[in-house]
């Protein structure tokens, strides 16, 4: 009843359907993939100074800590530093 001729749409079930549906993901997959990259990229930009914008900025006694536990300074030194940065005087 149906043979070949203007009104055959048995490519629609015989496998078009898979590449059509396929194409329609990528349609949709595409830009949405590409917006989350962008957004992403925004986020871990690295400011001017290099640092990432998340990333806490280390204090001044948080620096001078690992320096002395580095070995870098002595006790004394680390010491004395410190009253200095926490604004005790030694008199």
């Amino acid at each position: 009843m149906y043979g070949p001729g203007p009104y055959d749409h048995s490519w629609m079930f015989g496998g078009g359907m898979l590449f059509g549906g396929l194409g329609m993901i990528l349609v949709w997959a595409i830009p949405v993939l590409l917006i989350l990259a962008l957004v992403k990229y925004l986020i871990s930009k690295p400011r001017q100074d290099g640092h990432p914008p998340s990333a806490q900025q280390e204090t001044a006694l948080e620096i001078l800590q690992k320096a002395y536990a580095r070995g870098d300074i002595s006790r004394e030194e680390y010491l004395a530093k410190r009253d200095d940065l926490l604004g005790k005087t030694t008199d």
